[in-house]
């Protein structure tokens, strides 16, 4: 006999918002989230995500619908009551308090007796390795050092839910990569549940258990980090998640796990069909550009190959990155690892390249 699903701790059903009474930015969301999850909204500005977020905080009032925590509606119960942590890009930190008297404010608020509050603070400082930073000032902390103590006070409550928007987009490239394991990592310790928002798709793939993205104000695709880049179900997800190859065709067949497709230039290729039903219909058809090789002792026995031209060879480093003229398109991108040995494709030669047919996925048209 299978166990009943436990309730869900943070709960969105049916929430809509709209600032001028017509134009929805928020459109009939619906979502659940099990306590000690790490989820991700992420989209493009515009799209919905902030205004999620600032829903459940508390800043912002849903025109329709209703948000739960813990399975009692919050609608109208105001910020300070919700028991929230809140972490912001800008950090949000007092200036004129020292580093300890900013995490002892929400303590403060809350009542907290001040001999509990002098080791509630001494221990978040270290649970974010700030312990030596007590009595500067933010003025005279670098970003990443004011990052830490945003997320420590944010912590010294014990909060059950914390919130974060766009709590890294101020750092720098290096110190923003170390703060997301640094964040992911004390999630995992602590157990806590996060909602995080962020544009960057690298960052909410590295970091998540689940990832949303939100387009026109809706959940594009809910799914783990893996099979949102694996397999996405929209043209929408498939370009705004990594980097993707797109080529325009039509369904000439449909049969089971396979669509057969003619391309704009003529050639015929199979692909998955993902979204695409009828025979007639317009496709785009995704290809990581991982997935596609150039060496035919690499190619699998039921690969597709398709003739190419080398237009741009880049390094990267880690990695080569061939840009080639493949069925019109000159924006086709294959990548490579930089191994020992690698040739260089020079431009204008030509060649085979091949991709699985599991590889390539027949979606909606843009």
């Amino acid at each position: 006999m299978n166990a009943p699903a436990a309730k869900p701790f943070v709960e969105f059903d049916r929430v809509q918002k709209s600032y001028d009474g017509e134009t929805l930015v928020v459109k009939d969301l619906n979502l659940q989230m099990p306590k000690g999850e790490f989820l991700t909204m992420l989209g493009p500005s515009g799209s919905g995500k902030t205004t999620c977020l600032m829903m459940l905080a508390g800043f912002e009032t849903a025109t329709h619908g209703e948000i739960k925590l813990d399975g009692k509606p919050i609608n109208n119960i105001p910020p300070h009551k919700r028991g929230i942590g809140m972490v912001f890009q800008n950090y949000a930190l007092f200036p004129h308090m020292t580093v300890a008297e900013n995490l002892a404010f929400p303590l403060d608020v809350r009542g907290e007796p001040k001999s509990d509050r002098e080791a509630r603070v001494r221990m978040a400082l270290d649970m974010v390795q700030m312990g030596a930073f007590g009595a500067r000032r933010p003025a005279q902390l670098s970003g990443g050092q004011r990052q830490r103590v945003a997320l420590a006070r944010a912590l010294v409550f014990e909060p059950e839910l914390v919130l974060m928007d766009e709590p890294l987009g101020a750092l720098d490239k290096q110190l923003r990569e170390h703060m997301q394991f640094e964040i992911k990592h004390l999630h995992e310790r602590l157990g806590i549940t996060v909602v995080y928002v962020t544009h960057d798709q690298t960052e909410a793939l590295t970091m998540s258990d689940r990832v949303a993205v939100f387009n026109d104000g809706r959940i594009q695709q809910l799914a783990p980090p893996d099979e949102l880049y694996e397999r996405p179900q929209n043209s929408f997800v498939a370009g705004f998640i990594g980097e993707n190859n797109r080529l325009e065709g039509t369904v000439e067949a449909i049969e089971a796990d396979k669509a057969v497709v003619r391309l704009k230039s003529g050639e015929i290729i199979d692909a998955t069909p993902v979204n695409v039903t009828q025979v007639g219909q317009d496709t785009l058809v995704s290809i990581r550009p991982e997935r596609v090789e150039f060496k035919p002792e690499y190619f699998d026995p039921g690969a597709h190959t398709i003739e190419a031209e080398v237009l741009e060879f880049i390094y990267m480093g880690d990695s080569f990155r061939t840009r080639m003229r493949v069925a019109g398109h000159d924006d086709f991108v294959m990548k490579c690892r930089n191994m020992l040995g690698q040739q260089r494709l020079e431009p204008g030669r030509k060649l085979q390249i091949s991709w699985h047919p599991q590889d390539a996925r027949a979606l909606d048209p843009m």
